[in-house]
């Protein structure tokens, strides 16, 4: 989705030099284009235009306040798994009153903080985590705005570290159990049932599992409003994929708007949590060759980039698309890993990539938007990278990088007695 280009052969995002971009603000180096990100959260706004609805951007594809801040300027709400993605939305100027919490694992001082600021729904996912939240909303004399998250059992079809909805996972409360705990829940003095949740995986690119999903969620509904349970909204999480390398994504607008052409009718607000779909596409990670080794069993293209800076690679196993910035005419491409310096046998980046390159190239990852910043490390002591975002023509510095002293500005030493 990002506008990427090549002109006289060096590429460009929306029309800026990357390699002007990388001389700037060093390497490596993400780049994030804006008019891509608008692009993408419009696709699920108008698409969703017909009805009552909230885009709730998800934070952890991307927590960097900037984008925060643009997407909050465009009407989203968010997303948040944890009190730091509280603090980031709200310092980028979010609304509380359009925040929905998810995770398995809230904290009491997180719930506190979250009934503090006044946000819009938790997803609760156990029993237990019901029992704290009436708990800890009574004792702060509030009443907490609850959403159940059901566990459908349907296949999203995606990698297995990324599949959230099947009886196996971590996720959310079973399906055959959802009507037991939502009447659990009515009757907790303390908590106030607005919505249902439903979210199955993530880099998803086919919607048959969603429909199918959603016929779940559906069916419990009018299950539990017919014994007097009533919902403010429904929540069908996000999970949409996006194009990594020969990838297919579905159509957005049109997924939007067959949604809203179903539910126009029910009563709900509809929400959606995307992330990826919102970010991924629009975001780049430049890096620059350090060596070239030849004289392996394998050619090696040795990067000053990392599985500290991208870890996807590394995790999962998953494809980025890597291209020279600068094209060399000519040149005759060989086979390399592109591989990072982190001590790590893992910390490659890229396999059996056709490229012809020398030292001191600049590559460019590609679709590295989302997941790629937001899970970055200080492994092996490296400072975290620079972050751009492409606006109108103008490069913005959006993120400085660390500097070698931040590393440790929080630690002390204590002499041994």
């Amino acid at each position: 989705m990002s506008a990427l280009a090549r002109a006289g052969g060096e590429l460009t995002l929306d029309g800026v030099s990357l390699e002007g971009i990388a001389r700037e603000f060093g390497t490596p180096c993400y780049v994030y284009s804006r008019a891509a990100i608008e692009a993408a959260f419009r696709d699920f706004d108008e698409g969703l235009g017909g009805i009552d609805h909230l885009v709730c951007y998800a934070v952890k594809a991307n927590s960097t306040l900037a984008i925060l801040h643009l997407l909050q300027r465009l009407g989203a709400g968010f997303d948040i798994v944890s009190g730091g993605e509280l603090a980031r939305v709200m310092a980028a100027g979010g609304r509380a009153d359009r925040v929905i919490f998810s995770g398995v694992g809230k904290s009491e001082a997180e719930m506190r903080m979250a009934l503090a600021a006044g946000i819009k729904c938790f997803n609760v996912e156990s029993e237990p985590e019901l029992e704290r939240l009436d708990a800890v909303a009574r004792s702060m004399g509030k009443v907490a705005p609850v959403s159940i998250r059901i566990n459908p059992d349907v296949d999203a079809k995606t990698h297995p570290y990324i599949s959230t909805g099947m009886a196996g996972n971590k996720f959310g409360i079973p399906h055959d159990r959802a009507i037991d705990v939502y009447h659990r829940a009515a009757r907790l003095a303390n908590l106030r049932v607005t919505g249902i949740d439903c979210h199955i995986g993530s880099q998803i690119l086919e919607t048959a599992p969603l429909d199918e999903a959603l016929d779940r969620v559906l069916d419990l509904t009018a299950r539990l409003e017919a014994e007097g349970i009533r919902f403010e909204h429904i929540d069908l999480g996000g999970g949409i994929g996006i194009r990594y390398r020969d990838e297919t994504p579905p159509d957005v607008r049109a997924y939007a708007a067959r949604l809203a052409a179903r539910l126009k009718d029910r009563g709900y607000q509809v929400l959606l949590e995307p992330g990826r779909a919102i970010v991924g596409a629009a975001g780049v990670l430049l890096t620059r060759i350090e060596y070239l080794k030849l004289d392996k069993a394998r050619h090696f293209a040795v990067v000053d980039a990392s599985m500290s800076e991208l870890l996807r690679p590394a995790l999962y196993q998953a494809w980025h698309d890597i291209v020279p910035v600068k094209e060399r005419d000519g040149a005759a491409r060989a086979s390399f890993d592109v591989v990072g310096p982190v001590c790590e046998s893992s910390d490659v980046l890229g396999t059996d990539r056709a490229l012809a390159v020398q030292a001191g190239d600049l590559l460019a990852i590609l679709s590295a938007g989302a997941y790629g910043m937001a899970m970055s490390s200080n492994y092996n002591s490296r400072p975290r990278p620079a972050e751009v975002m492409v606006d109108g023509g103008r490069a913005l510095l959006i993120r400085a990088r660390e500097s070698l002293e931040s590393l440790f500005a929080l630690e002390k030493i204590v002499d041994a007695r």
